[in-house]
């Protein structure tokens, strides 16, 4: 759709320009706001296509880290899945054997063990 757009738009802005005698733009090119045009559509493109999924992923991981309490099974960045038993501003305790427990940073936490056990379950069958 838009392959088919921009073409039309500079015929339609040299016509233009034609019109004008070539007092918009004294090199005979398109005006500096069509000029743009093209860079502006990419930046558009790319915040909606990476800079805002990206955020709200990090919104939502930094909601599940604040909702945590004793008790819930997770997964952390390293793949090590255990069960929360102790939790500070920073660090939470984990224990990941009966009577084994590590102290890692809270943003370590990749997600609850129940997501990640149930995506793979679904990719298996």
């Amino acid at each position: 759709m838009f392959s088919t757009l921009l073409p039309m738009v500079l015929r339609a802005s040299a016509a233009f320009a034609q019109e004008a005698g070539g007092a918009a733009s004294p090199a005979g090119g398109p005006p500096a706001l069509l000029q743009f045009a093209p860079m502006i559509f990419m930046v558009v493109v790319l915040y909606f296509l990476m800079i805002r999924p990206q955020s709200q992923k990090a919104k939502t991981h930094k909601e599940f880290l604040s909702t945590l309490k004793r008790g819930d099974q997770v997964v952390t960045s390293g793949g090590i899945l255990g069960s929360v038993e102790g939790l500070t501003d920073q660090f939470i305790t984990l224990e990941i054997a009966s009577g084994v427990r590590i102290k890692i940073l809270r943003s370590q936490i990749a997600s609850s063990a129940t997501a990640a056990t149930s995506t793979s379950e679904v990719k298996s069958t």
